[in-house]
C-alpha cells in the first residue's frame, strides 16, 4: 500500500480520518512526544524512516479567540507556530522524500473562518490564512508534476466537544477523494466544507 504521512491524527477529526485512510494506505503518524512539529529537525528525524511517501495529510493545529487588541504576543506566536510553522515543516520535509515524477498528494486542514473573518479570533484566522497561502504556493511550485496540494476549509466540526455542522466522516471522505486518482487535476484549491 502507498504510504501517507499524517499529522494531528489522534484528535477527534484525526482519529476519524486515520480510521478511514487506513483502509487504503499505510499511515505514518507524526505525534507528540516523539515528534515536535514546530521543530524542523524533529520532523526531519521522524521522517528519516519514511521512504518515498505518497503524500501528507496535515491536520495538526489549534485555536485561540480574541480580537487584535486582545491578542497577546504569546498567543500570536503560538498560533503561528501551531497552524503555520507545523504545516511548513511537515510539507517541506515530506516533499523532500516524495518522487516528483510519481503521483502524490499534499492535503491540509485549514478553516472556513479564513473566508469570513469577523475579528473575534485574529491570531487564529491570520495563521490559518498563512496556511492557505502556503498550500497555494506549494501547488504553484508543483505545477507540471503529478503532485497536488489542496486545503480543506471546514466549518465547525461535529466533535464531542463541539456539535457542529460538518460530520467527521464527511471530512474523512473528502480527504480520501482528494487522495484518489480521480482528483489528480485538482491542485491549489481551498475547499470550503459546510
Amino acid at each position: 500500500m502507498k504510504t501517507l504521512v499524517i499529522t494531528g491524527g489522534t484528535g477527534g477529526l484525526g482519529t476519524a480520518v486515520v480510521e478511514r485512510l487506513a483502509r487504503d494506505y499505510t499511515c505514518v503518524l507524526l505525534q507528540r512526544p516523539e515528534t515536535d512539529l514546530t521543530d524542523a529537525s524533529s520532523v526531519r528525524a521522524a521522517l528519516a524512516r519514511v521512504d518515498a511517501p505518497y503524500g501528507l495529510v496535515h491536520m495538526a493545529g489549534g485555536w485561540a479567540g480574541g480580537a487584535v487588541s486582545e491578542t497577546s504576543d504569546a498567543t500570536w506566536s503560538q498560533m503561528f507556530a501551531i497552524n503555520a510553522t507545523t504545516a511548513f515543516n511537515a510539507i517541506h520535509e515530506t516533499l523532500a522524500r516524495m518522487d516528483r515524477n510519481q503521483p502524490g498528494r499534499i492535503i491540509a486542514i485549514s478553516s472556513i473562518a479564513t473566508l469570513t473573518i469577523d475579528g473575534t479570533s485574529a491570531a487564529y484566522t491570520v495563521s490559518k490564512s498563512a496556511l492557505n497561502a502556503l498550500i497555494v504556493s506549494t501547488a504553484a511550485e508543483l505545477r507540471g508534476t503529478k503532485i497536488t496540494a489542496n486545503a480543506l476549509l471546514p466549518n465547525t466540526l461535529a466533535t464531542p466537544a463541539a456539535k457542529g455542522a460538518v460530520p467527521l466522516d464527511r471530512v474523512a471522505e473528502t480527504i480520501a477523494f482528494l487522495l484518489s486518482d480521480a482528483a489528480q487535476s485538482i491542485s491549489g484549491a481551498l475547499i470550503p466544507l459546510r
